[in-house]
């Protein structure tokens, strides 16, 4: 096989099920190599198997690609730096690092409990960086060895990060901090030959079928707008030698619609010489509001 990715060298974590698994199948129509990551946890991050990541390789090597399983925690330091290790060992080197690994608890905030935000936070947050750690020292030590290393790192925020999601913050907060994290990550590494941008994208999945029942429910007019491989191009895109000239983004996809997503910036200002008092904030407060746009509104609201 060959494509747009020929002689890439890829990790995808979470890559047994869902938007993951067609992440690492199009690396691999694309002629990378792949390490397909996965704990094979259930939907909510208990259990352990194998198998998922398992299948997904031996589906793309009847493909006739080339791919390893790897079930390590990418939340743990050693079982990240194992995972980075491995694609070393296994292809040579690393290229790119998809993170997409995640699952939900989803609680309303007077109802969710400690441990179910330490979850969320922990597999997403600490599940991007572990990995990404590892991956930049690979990448940097290269780059200081005098190689020129041409590296991508896909994360994977969402909408409900971007918006917020009612019964979701732990999620949400987690995929915003993905998203703060992907820009830090691209100003960083671009010294050492490295891109960092983010995906936010909307497909039906273990995580969000019962969320968006409805709507994922249905294809219209033959074409499957949720089905999660429509997200895959835009990734193996971005994990390309051509997407060089892109880094600190964060892009939403959603069936055959790839758009921008423009995150906070500075707006309106009010100004003064000395100090406010208190009582004159109001006022101030106010015309800001009316100068500005109506914020997005929160998923669920």
């Amino acid at each position: 096989m060959s494509g747009i990715c020929d002689g890439r060298v890829v990790i995808v974590t979470g890559a047994g099920r869902g938007i993951g698994r067609e992440h690492a199948l199009e690396f691999a129509r694309q002629g990378a190599s792949v390490v397909v990551n996965d704990l094979g946890a259930g939907r909510d991050g208990t259990g352990r198997s194998g198998g998922p990541a398992l299948g997904v390789v031996e589906e793309i090597k009847a493909m006739g690609g080339r791919a390893v399983a790897n079930s390590d925690d990418v939340a743990d330091w050693d079982g990240a730096a194992r995972l980075v290790k491995m694609a070393v060992s296994a292809f040579g080197r690393l290229d790119v690092l998809v993170n997409n690994a995640g699952f939900v608890r989803d609680r309303m905030l007077v109802s969710m409990t400690e441990q179910e935000w330490d979850d969320v936070i922990r597999v997403h947050l600490k599940g991007h960086f572990l990995p990404l750690r590892h991956a930049a020292a690979h990448w940097r030590e290269r780059a200081k060895s005098g190689e020129r290393v041409d590296a991508r790192v896909i994360n994977t925020s969402s909408g409900a990060g971007l918006l917020g999601s009612v019964g979701q913050g732990n999620y949400a907060a987690a995929k915003a901090g993905i998203a703060a994290f992907t820009v830090v990550a691209a100003a960083e590494l671009g010294r050492y030959g490295v891109t960092a941008n983010a995906i936010a994208p909307a497909a039906r999945t273990r995580m969000t079928e019962r969320v968006f029942a409805e709507t994922m429910a249905r294809p219209r007019d033959g074409f499957d707008a949720m089905d999660p491989a429509n997200v895959a191009p835009l990734v193996a895109w971005l994990g390309s030698i051509e997407s060089a000239h892109v880094t600190g983004r964060v892009f939403e996809v959603e069936g055959g619609v790839i758009s921008l997503a423009d995150g906070w910036r500075h707006g309106p200002r009010a100004e003064r010489d000395s100090r406010w008092e208190a009582a004159e904030v109001g006022e101030a407060v106010a015309k800001l509001l009316a100068d500005a746009p109506d914020p997005e509104p929160v998923y669920g609201a």
